[in-house]
């Protein structure tokens, strides 16, 4: 897809707004849009009971019911909540351990430090392998009648690496423990329709599905919710977990959303994004300078992503010169300007170098074969510019 001239290739960043969901929104936008908290007048009552819906359509993406959705801000409130909330209801009890994977989310990571710092909670990361996998022995290994938490999510948002989060969470279970998994990547990458029977905890983003910005959920397992303190408080609404006016237009927008994303013509979707995938990737690697792809090949990878390194460039040099004809990014959007190394693409083992030549590009619903073919084209050209300029390294 196209926003003006450029070629939109960060669907993982943010997705655009489908106009399907617009549509639905804009009648709760323009016609009802009544409080939902207003109990003393019907269209208060309208509008409650639509929130009520929208949470019920967002549970059935991940087999869950109404009741057992928390509508927030979107994935980093909703992995705070999980993380935060868990953490300090249970502080002082007998698990003192919590853990994490080393490719996690920065906001998770970050929450889980402030829980180490706040309550003093031993944080330890699980390693993943060269494709960013969590390896179940070593999860096993480390897992103990200590352990309150552990959380991983089911996507990874820069090298698209599906974990087995089933199998994760039976492990996790044995011991006693609770699993959160952060799974704002996962509705475009995979099925979650049985999710909530083997997640206490789960994590999800309107805008990372094709819904609006500043929406989310987390699902809550019903028999949890009295452990979960709140970040904040308030007049009580949604059971006092989250306090705060439930925006009625926006959970409407991710409701619609979620329901694109469930059922046979998702799972279409989904084969249709990753053949357009591999046939960019495939190109990438044809170039005249050498690229290699980060993270799992085939099933194993988000359908949309290709995270690959060109040796001896810098990315940003890459990025730079080919604005604004192309969007990309070096990694998460939520590390944008920090200047180090991904800790994703240092925790599977690229050095620092091969780390900063890295380019994640994410394809999605509206993608093309005319886009990926003039996105390879424009790579080509700018490869080959930033080597006559001298900006090729001597190791490439």
């Amino acid at each position: 897809m196209r926003i003006g001239n450029t070629i939109y290739l960060d669907h993982q960043a943010t997705t655009p707004l489908d106009r399907r969901v617009l549509g639905v929104m804009t009648l709760y936008v323009e016609g009802n849009f009544a409080n939902p908290h207003s109990a003393d007048h019907a269209l208060g009552w309208q509008a409650a009971q639509v929130a009520d819906e929208s949470a019920a359509k967002i549970a059935a993406l991940i087999g869950a019911d109404a009741d057992e959705i928390v509508f927030t801000s979107g994935a980093t409130e909703s992995n705070n909540l999980a993380v935060l909330g868990l953490g300090r209801r249970e502080a002082g009890g007998k698990r003192r351990r919590i853990l994490v994977s080393a490719i996690e989310h920065k906001c998770v990571l970050a929450a889980t430090r402030a829980l180490g710092a706040q309550c003093g909670y031993r944080i330890e990361l699980l390693p993943v392998d060269c494709v960013g996998r969590v390896d179940s022995a070593a999860l096993e290994e480390t897992l103990d009648e200590d352990v309150l938490l552990v959380s991983v999510a089911a996507v990874n948002n820069e090298i698209g690496t599906i974990q087995d989060i089933r199998n994760i969470a039976a492990a996790v279970h044995k011991y006693g423990a609770y699993f959160h998994c952060d799974a704002a990547q996962a509705p475009c990458a995979i099925d979650l329709e049985d999710a909530s029977s083997f997640c206490d905890f789960l994590s999800l983003s309107a805008h990372k599905m094709y819904g609006p910005k500043g929406i989310g959920a987390l699902f809550i397992r019903r028999a949890l919710q009295g452990q979960i303190e709140p970040l904040i408080y308030g007049g009580g609404q949604q059971r006092g977990l989250r306090p705060g006016t439930v925006p009625v237009p926006l959970c409407v927008g991710m409701s619609a959303a979620a329901e694109l994303l469930s059922g046979d013509a998702a799972r279409e979707e989904r084969e249709l994004i990753r053949s357009r995938r591999d046939k960019f990737a495939c190109a990438l690697k044809k170039l005249r300078f050498p690229v290699e792809l980060n993270g799992p090949k085939g099933a194993l990878r988000h359908p949309g992503n290709v995270s690959v390194r060109f040796f001896g460039f810098s990315a940003h040099d890459i990025l730079g010169a080919i604005q604004p004809r192309i969007a990309a990014s070096t990694g998460s959007a939520c590390s944008s300007g920090i200047p180090e190394p991904s800790h994703v693409l240092r925790a599977i083992g690229l050095s620092a170098e091969e780390a900063e030549s890295s380019v994640r590009f994410s394809i999605g619903r509206g993608t093309t074969n005319a886009d990926v073919d003039e996105a390879v084209d424009m790579i080509d050209g700018t490869l080959s510019r930033l080597a006559a300029d001298g900006r090729l390294a001597e190791t490439a």
